[in-house]
């Protein structure tokens, strides 16, 4: 997912939402993008953070944050071997 997001972020893409829904096994986030055809495309430099543990997701989202990079969205769900997983995105524009 974070190659996916990154090659739409580096044609301009941005962020609008995420879905979350469910499958046989576990959830899946559907990610929804969006570009202004008649403007400028502006790139997006976007990080995925995936883990099961909210402390590690507070550091890495700090750590990104002190980066450059903004909060965009998060969603949380089961995964396919139990347990379940947040996942935040972040971007910051493209230098």
């Amino acid at each position: 997912m974070q190659k996916e997001l990154q090659e739409a972020g580096d044609a301009g893409f941005e962020h609008r939402g995420q879905s979350v829904f469910k499958k046989t096994f576990g959830t899946e986030v559907m990610v929804i993008l969006e570009r202004d055809i008649e403007a400028k495309p502006k790139a997006w430099e976007y990080k995925l953070l995936a883990t099961k543990k909210t402390a590690t997701m507070q550091k890495e989202v700090m750590e990104a944050a002190a980066a450059g990079y903004q909060f965009v969205g998060f969603s949380s769900g089961s995964t396919f071997f139990g347990g379940n997983e947040v996942v935040t995105i972040m971007r910051r524009p493209r230098e």
